[in-house]
């Protein structure tokens, strides 16, 4: 990428009630009181974005939509992106090719009634993909996606038809022109934070100090803007979870160290992306990036 700056891209998976109904599927009242909380984060995250004058990317469900179009127009016409995130937190494997798609379909839909918007990138619940989401993004007409893993710092194209087995060969499917700005749990404030029961009565451990956390985000950050010419910091959060008090004090103290380090802009995830793509067109990039690509001269020069 010709461009030698670094960008950071806050997002935020405004889940709302969709997150315990849909992943964790529960009706326990007092657990889906916990998504309510997120409109509570979301209003303190929209006063971090004009106090730092910095664009937020948020990744919404069609059910939080509905639940809250007021909140979600504003958080449209306060200038920040709004991102596909599935209907209810549904996880895509375990959906029928057609559902799958229905699902995408109705969230269009209410994304537009809601604020008038068709958005051009997509961010899966979970990060789970079925063998079909690939295909159907593209039939969808989405420029962008977050939810895969293939690097950290800089995007890639996605393939359509691997062939994953634990007996053969990794078969590679073809590159695809859908852009991955990738993610990792590690930039995710969901593990660290948020405490719960799943099911079964294991409890995973949550509740860490985020000055503990903070090191964590921000060794990552240093190393993109030392190291990163033209990458990107993509880091996911959710209202319900960051907008705690205390979190808040440590977003708001990582932000003011982003903000001072230099060569470094706060973009809207798909502006990041549409530069990227002028300067990496898909035939160029797979020439570039084989071992990402998995294209067939390079499997064939491995073995």
């Amino acid at each position: 990428m010709a461009d030698e700056a670094r960008s950071v891209c806050l997002t935020f998976d405004f889940d709302g009630m969709s997150l315990w109904l849909g992943s964790f599927a529960t009706e326990n009242v007092s657990a889906i009181s916990r998504g309510e909380f997120g409109v509570v984060g979301a209003k303190r995250l929209l006063a971090l974005a004009e106090k730092y004058e910095v664009p937020f990317t948020f990744c919404v469900p069609g059910h939080t939509a509905l639940c809250y179009p007021d909140l979600i127009k504003r958080i449209h016409d306060e200038g920040h992106e709004i991102v596909h995130h599935g209907w209810v937190h549904e996880n895509p494997v375990k959906q029928s090719r057609e559902q799958e798609k229905a699902n995408l379909d109705r969230t269009f839909d209410i994304l537009d009634k809601v604020c008038g918007v068709r958005p051009e990138g997509y961010r899966s619940p979970a990060w789970d993909f079925s063998v079909n989401t690939v295909e159907l993004l593209l039939e969808a007409g989405f420029l962008w996606e977050s939810s895969c893993m293939a690097n950290d710092f800089y995007p890639y194209y996605l393939r359509k038809g691997d062939v994953a087995s634990a007996t053969e060969p990794y078969v590679f499917g073809k590159p695809v022109d859908l852009i991955e700005i990738p993610v990792t749990w590690g930039l995710d404030d969901f593990p660290p934070f948020e405490f719960y029961w799943p099911a079964g009565g294991a409890h995973n451990t949550g509740l860490m100090s985020p000055w503990d956390v903070r090191d964590i985000w921000q060794g990552d950050f240093d190393y993109m803007a030392e190291n990163c010419p033209g990458g990107v910091f993509n880091i996911t959060m959710h209202p319900q979870v960051i907008g705690r008090g205390h979190r808040q004090n440590m977003l708001e103290s990582l932000v003011s160290h982003m903000k001072g380090t230099a060569n470094v802009k706060f973009e809207r995830l798909s502006e990041y992306v549409k530069r990227w793509k002028a300067a990496n067109p898909l035939d160029k990039w797979v020439e570039e990036n084989p071992e990402l690509a998995g294209t067939a001269a390079y499997v064939e020069e491995k073995v």
